[in-house]
Order: structure tokens, then C-alpha cells, then sequence
């Protein structure tokens, strides 16, 4: 596959684009047009009536701002971290302003579980994004906002992939390609291999999605989850053109170019997918045959999805639900595991335990069955801490749709909500003074759960748009987790102790590691 004006690489887990250096505006023509910004804005604040300068709501204490920009300077390479610092001073409701767009950061369990349950019908949309809107062709779920059209994508998803009856179907693929990743590694413990955990746990989920969606395994003409990671680090950029409308046309960062790249591949590899299955659904041999995913959505085109409401599947709503359900899928899952293993690999003390539980539990006879998970109440606790000390997304993203108080202070509509997870799993006041300690014990006696209900882990958000894969994702990230830790021993490379194990740590819509997970298994139990 070429593309034009720019190079093109692959590997196996992502897409990177390089461009050349003349693409981009020069360093003096953005601090010309910075400077001329300034000059208009302080012009336009002091010719502006004083009665439009205020409001006579109270608003949430916050430091001051620059023109233009607001706060964006205060953001820094790490914002869940930054803004955590911030909150210790001016509190756990904060007002910022990025761009032109007020900003409420929310760093408390109280506080958060106001906006996403108490008055969760007021804060229902997610903030619209420019480069969701390019990729996603405008009708995701992940990102649309709050609509008639939204209920009935979230309902379609949820009877075809994500309930709990077609989870129970495809437990048996989920055995199947696990057993396959377990032998890998048998090879690789018997030659002493050094193994990337997270490619492994790549290639597993990348046979799961594809037959789960696609009813067929991984077609290697295009990387489609190389293509969705590089769209997902660019949604998660904090992209000017979204808090300063009028500065898109500059594209000043080059989110408009990349994504209109990255958005073509992604298309051309999801229009020979869907060419592929209408070929297929023609072919009077596959009447009576297993169904997938897009051949159900295939069926629904140019039909109204429920009674009375006007919108219907067309081809680009089938592309875009299917790119949902390849975010919601890949990653995560992926990012969860490769945390739980470097919090394992640190603390040989829970990993030991952990072991115990199955070796009691499972017996050293045979695999891990998804039947199994219940039992395992310190798998449960490890997942349940990983998710507190390394959440997925370490934001949760909400608008409001229409002015409202909150607290005594007043929200108007269209303010942007950053729930700060990572924040509020910090907390010493919740979590006792040894936050930053990998300790699991901490659930012993403890009923939090993690389905939405307790603001203070609520790592697949809550109310209206919690994340409708929320089953099947802790399914996966229990049954894999368990069945590595049970079969292997794990040792780190080249006589690397457990306080070297780097824990870096990349922003974007999902927090990943840096860099890769290194490690090496050895046999533990014969499968």
C-alpha cells in the first residue's frame, strides 16, 4: 500500500507516518501568528462591555490563564499527573480553560459521581472531536453524541457482541486461540527466549476481534489494529482545532494532515472487508451459515432500526461500529494485561500468591476455564488494583448539554468534564497512604466494585456511556492473565531486578507503557 508525500513503516504493533521536515509551518511564521493572536485578543477583552466580562454565577476556583491558549501551558507531557498537582491547590472541582473551551477537572469520588450518576441525563455527551469525526465518519459510538441513533448503536452492539449471551458463544474461540498463545510460549521457554508480553497478548486478541467481528482470522494485506492504535494516539492528543475552532485551518500541529492519512488506510481496509461479505452474503451457500457481526449489520442497510425513528445502517455507520468495536477491544485489553504483568514482575510477592490461588484452586492438571474466574477472589483483587494504580484511560471525558450548579457553582452549557481517574485512584484519603504501592490486600475487606456503581474506581466510567464492553473485557483480562501466571514462571532479562522494571508511562486516550515488557518464561505446567 503507498502513500504519497510521506514515508511509510510497519511493524507489528503499530503504524508510524514520517513526515519531512517541509511540511511543517516554520518555527517563526507560528510565533508571528502567536504574537498577532495575543495582540487581537487583549484588544477585543478591553473593547469588550464589562458586562460581558462576567457572569454572576460563582465558578470553580482555578489559576489563571493565558489568551488564547487558556491553560494548555499547565497541561504538560503527563495531564493526569499535572492536573492532580494543580487540584491539591485550588481542589478536587477545578475550573481551566483550554483554548475557548471552559473546562471543570474533577478529582474526587463525591464530586465525580454528581456529574456521571446524580445528574448523569445533564452530562450525557462526550465533547465533540475533529479527528473522531474524520476517522470515525461522525457515527460512532465511542465519541457521537447522545441521541436517538446512539441508543440504538449501543442496543445493536450489545444483542450482536457485547451481551452476555454471544460472550458465552464465543467462549470457546477465546479457549481455543489462548491454547495457541500458551504453546507459543511453551516453544519459547524451551529455547530460553526473550518474549515482548504485549505482542503476544497483540497477536491473541487480534484472532479473537477478527473472528468475533469479522467471522474470519487476521488478514495481513492491512494492519487494521496498527491503523486504529495510530488513530487512537492521535484522538488522544490534546488537539488545538477542538479548543480553538478558528486555528484549525492552520492545522499548527499536523492532527488534520495524519489523520486524513491514517483515515484513508483505515477505509480502504474496512471497504474491502465489507466488499468481501456482500460477495459472500450473495452466494446462495452461505444461507443457513453462522452469521457475523458485519453480516448482521449488512442485513440492516437502508432499513429504519427502530419504529419511528427516521435514521437507518448505511455503509459508513457499518464501518464506523465496526471500528468501535476494534477500539473498545484491542487496546485495553492489551494495555491492562502488559500493566498487571510489570506490577507482577515488581512485586514478586503477589505474583506468588497469585499463583498459589491457582495451583489450589485450578490444579496444575489442566487450563484455566473461563468457569474458574469466580473462584479466584485474589485474580479478582489484582485486576481490581491494576485498575486503580494504572488505569486504562486515565480520563473520563463528559460535556454538558445545558447550564446547570453544581456544588454552588455554575456549569454552562457546553463545559467540558475531565473526570481525573488516575487522580482519584491517587487519593491517600481513599486508598490509605501507600497509593503508589502495588497492594492488592487493599480489596480484602473491601466491596468496592468496579461496574460503575463506586465513584471511587470506576474504570469503565458510569451511567449513560459506560463502556458497554465493560463483560467481556474483564472476562479477557482475567482469563488471559490467570492462564499466563498459572502455566509460566516469569523472570526478567538479562539479570534485570524487579526495581528496574521501567514504568514509564505514554499519554494519549489510553495510558500505556513506553516502552515494551520484556520477559522470559519458563514451564511451570504442561498444557
Amino acid at each position: 500500500m503507498a502513500f504519497s508525500n510521506y514515508q511509510y513503516k510497519k511493524n507489528s504493533r503499530n503504524i508510524v507516518f514520517h513526515y519531512p521536515s517541509s511540511m511543517f509551518p516554520s518555527t517563526i511564521a507560528i510565533l508571528a501568528l502567536f504574537l498577532l493572536l495575543i495582540f487581537l485578543y487583549i484588544i477585543s477583552t478591553f473593547l469588550r462591555p464589562n458586562n460581558q466580562t462576567k457572569h454572576p454565577h460563582k465558578r470553580p476556583p482555578g489559576p489563571l490563564g493565558l489568551p488564547i491558549i487558556g491553560h494548555f501551558h499547565l497541561l504538560g507531557k503527563l495531564p493526569h499527573r499535572s492536573l492532580y498537582s494543580l487540584s491539591k491547590k485550588y481542589g478536587p472541582m477545578m475550573s481551566l480553560r483550554l483554548g475557548q473551551i471552559p473546562t471543570i477537572v474533577v478529582s474526587c469520588p463525591e464530586v465525580a459521581k454528581i456529574f456521571l450518576r446524580t445528574l448523569d441525563p445533564k452530562f450525557a455527551n462526550r465533547p465533540k472531536v475533529q479527528v473522531s469525526d474524520l476517522i470515525f465518519y461522525g457515527k460512532d459510538m465511542a465519541f457521537g453524541e447522545y441521541s436517538p441513533y446512539w441508543c440504538d448503536m449501543r442496543k445493536l452492539c450489545n444483542k450482536h457482541v457485547l451481551g452476555a449471551p454471544k460472550i458465552t458463544m464465543f467462549g470457546p474461540l477465546r479457549r481455543q486461540e489462548l491454547a495457541l498463545m500458551v504453546k507459543s510460549l511453551q516453544e519459547d521457554a524451551k529455547l530460553g527466549e526473550v518474549v515482548n508480553i504485549g505482542e503476544k497478548v497483540h497477536g491473541l486478541m487480534k484472532e479473537i476481534v477478527y473472528k468475533m467481528i469479522f467471522g474470519r482470522s487476521n488478514d495481513d494485506e492491512f494492519d487494521l489494529k496498527g491503523l486504529v492504535s495510530q488513530a487512537l494516539n492521535l484522538v488522544g492528543e490534546f488537539n488545538l482545532a477542538d479548543y480553538v475552532p478558528w486555528l484549525g485551518a492552520f492545522d499548527l500541529q499536523g492532527i488534520t494532515r495524519r489523520t486524513k492519512e491514517i483515515s484513508e488506510a483505515l477505509d480502504k481496509a474496512l471497504e474491502k472487508i465489507v466488499r468481501e461479505h456482500e460477495e459472500e452474503a450473495s452466494n446462495a451457500q452461505k444461507e443457513g451459515h453462522h452469521r457475523d457481526f458485519i453480516d448482521i449489520l449488512l442485513s440492516l442497510m437502508n432499513q429504519p432500526l427502530e419504529d419511528g425513528q427516521e435514521h437507518g445502517m448505511e455503509r459508513e455507520n457499518i464501518k464506523a461500529i465496526a471500528l468501535d468495536m476494534i477500539l473498545g477491544s484491542y487496546d485495553p485489553t492489551i494495555i491492562a494485561i502488559e500493566w498487571a504483568f510489570t506490577e507482577l514482575l515488581r512485586n514478586p510477592r503477589v505474583m506468588k500468591k497469585l499463583q498459589h490461588e491457582l495451583e489450589t484452586t485450578v490444579g496444575m492438571d489442566k487450563m484455566v476455564e473461563e468457569a474458574d474466574i469466580p473462584k479466584l477472589n485474589y485474580l479478582h483483587m489484582v485486576v481490581k488494583e491494576i485498575l486503580r494504580l494504572r488505569p486504562i484511560g486515565p480520563f473520563i471525558f463528559r460535556e454538558s448539554l445545558e447550564d446547570v450548579m453544581v456544588n454552588g457553582y455554575y456549569i454552562k452549557k457546553k463545559t467540558r468534564i475531565l473526570v481525573n481517574l488516575w487522580a482519584i485512584g491517587q487519593n491517600p484519603k481513599i486508598w490509605s497512604d501507600n497509593v503508589e504501592e502495588f497492594y492488592p490486600e487493599r480489596f480484602l475487606n473491601n466491596d468496592v466494585n468496579i461496574n460503575g456503581n463506586d465513584s471511587q474506581l470506576t474504570p469503565f466510567g458510569s451511567g449513560r456511556r459506560k463502556c458497554p464492553g465493560m463483560l467481556i473485557g474483564l472476562i479477557t483480562v482475567n482469563l488471559v492473565l490467570a492462564q499466563l501466571v498459572h502455566c509460566f514462571n516469569w523472570e526478567l532479562p538479562h539479570g534485570m531486578t524487579p526495581c528496574e522494571v521501567d514504568t514509564s508511562e505514554t499519554f494519549g486516550l489510553n495510558l500505556s507503557r513506553s516502552k515494551p515488557l520484556l520477559v522470559v518464561p519458563t514451564c511451570c505446567v504442561l498444557v
